[in-house]
């Protein structure tokens, strides 16, 4: 009897010692298996919010960042170009005028120039039709563009034309006007794209781009 309570006693210690060194085993494979879920730095750099230093783009100019692999152009609009975006001879011959479709992150940049504030124009330069890059034309009445070109966004590839705001024009390819990426004004020079004052934001889409 002695000898079966040592047996026994020996066979559960056994069994304990298995189990145990199964479970750290598991608990091994299971860490790479599990770091192998969460993105490579490189998806995660790509997603990650972009600073630019407005104060260095001359009025008129822009410059191109990229944010989640897009290109974002940050346009620094001139007295002239923000006026011309509340012309009502150029609102009848937008799509969307209003911005009442979903193409931007928050109902504060739904105004007449989609932006914080006036001078700076912050879109992502997708056409919304099928993904082609518009090109920044400032200059009127160019001679390929006709006469009732007052500045834009023209893109090359199916002829679709955005007004100074992003905003698509009537009876274009493109179904609607450019995305307007979440940002914000991390001091009157500087913004940060890819997420608010909030740190809101970052998972945003808009309907096409």
């Amino acid at each position: 009897m002695e000898d079966q309570q040592i047996d026994h006693s020996r066979r559960r210690f056994l069994v304990a010692a298995t189990s145990v060194i199964g479970a750290g085993g598991l608990s091994a494979a299971a860490v790479p298996f599990i770091g192998s879920m969460n993105p490579s730095a490189a998806v995660a750099a790509a997603a990650a919010p972009v600073e630019v230093d407005v104060s260095k783009i001359e009025p008129g100019a822009l410059i191109t960042v990229l944010w989640r692999g897009r290109p974002v152009w940050v346009l620094h609009r001139t007295a002239e170009q923000i006026a011309r975006l509340h012309d009502p001879a150029l609102l009848t011959q937008l799509r969307d005028p209003d911005s009442r479709e979903p193409q931007q992150f928050s109902q504060t940049v739904a105004n007449g120039h989609r932006s914080l504030e006036p001078e700076y124009l912050v879109v992502v330069t997708i056409c919304t039709h099928l993904g082609c890059v518009p090109t920044y034309r400032p200059y009127m009445q160019p001679a390929d563009l006709g006469p009732d070109w007052h500045g834009g966004f023209y893109c090359p590839c199916h002829g679709s034309r955005y007004d100074l705001a992003g905003r698509v024009f009537k009876f274009m390819p493109a179904p609607l006007n450019l995305p307007i990426p979440p940002y914000y004004f991390m001091n009157p020079n500087r913004i940060r794209i890819g997420e608010t004052d909030q740190g809101t934001e970052r998972n945003w889409s808009p309907k096409v781009w």
